[in-house]
């Protein structure tokens, strides 16, 4: 079974670096091993991925030596160790509100004696069966991860059993669906996610697991490194073009000028 770049950081007690991908993007994982990342996080919870896709994505990531962690929505038992079949390194659930949800996923996706994960073994994540099954299921609860999101005050109150849950790797800060709920701005500096920040890290600190969050720049980068974080994202294929497009588009104001390049609003018929 392939070795986990992020389960080796965590054991060096080093940090993982994450990028994220919105949308498939064949070369990304090539590009993101060659700068450095150790893992990309694909984001199927709030973009439309087909089955097929997520697949040959993931095998691209092995072709790389990446890691590919897959952010989905599904609960489902099934649903979600078919996505360590397809050779995903690890899971990020959103949402995730009680230590009973968390043992719930526990059991989904790690092989007893954690969880009641079912044996198949002949995905890529078990080289296609090549060496049989014997050292397979423990390699894989060694080598994947299983990421929970905290995001709301409720698990913030829970933070604490969720953390302990037995199975759980990692915790990770959603800003945006925390902010929201806590009613405040998304801003590092407010209190209230300041607050929510130190009780995720202790409860990490507490139990023994990573916990992380998206950076925004090297001073949050560090931030989040000083207190202990070590699942950090910072970077993302939205991201890349958001800053590269504006780049490009002022290389073609100064080479070629005088043209309006604001964008046309659209109007609908009535």
């Amino acid at each position: 079974m392939r070795t986990s770049l992020a389960r080796s950081r965590l054991r060096n007690n080093e940090p993982v670096r994450i990028a994220c991908m919105y949308y498939p993007n064949a070369m990304m994982p090539a590009h993101a091993a060659k700068a450095g990342y150790d893992a990309i996080w694909l984001d199927a919870e709030h973009n439309t991925w087909d089955r097929r896709e997520l697949q040959r994505m993931i095998a691209l990531h092995h072709l790389a030596n990446i890691d590919c962690i897959v952010r989905t929505g599904s609960r489902n038992a099934t649903d979600l160790y078919h996505l360590l079949e397809m050779g995903a390194t690890g899971l990020m659930i959103p949402l995730v509100n009680t230590a009973a949800e968390a043992a719930a996923l526990v059991q989904a996706v790690k092989f007893p004696p954690l969880g009641q994960r079912g044996l198949d073994g002949a995905g890529i994540d078990n080289d296609f069966y090549l060496d049989g099954t014997a050292t397979y299921p423990a390699a894989a609860n060694r080598e994947t991860l299983l990421i929970v999101q905290i995001e709301t005050p409720q698990a913030l109150e829970n933070i604490d059993a969720i953390a302990a849950t037995k199975g759980v790797d990692g915790l990770f800060i959603g800003p945006g669906d925390l902010a929201l709920r806590l009613d405040c701005p998304l801003d590092w500096e407010n209190p209230k996610l300041v607050a929510a920040e130190d009780a995720v890290a202790a409860a990490a600190a507490r139990h023994q697991i990573a916990w992380g969050r998206p950076g925004g720049g090297p001073a949050q980068i560090k931030r989040i490194a000083a207190k202990g974080g070590k699942l950090i994202a910072h970077g993302s294929d939205f991201g890349a073009l958001m800053s590269m497009l504006p780049t490009y588009a002022k290389a073609f104001n100064e080479a070629i000028p005088g043209r309006n390049n604001a964008a046309t609003p659209r109007h609908h018929e009535a």
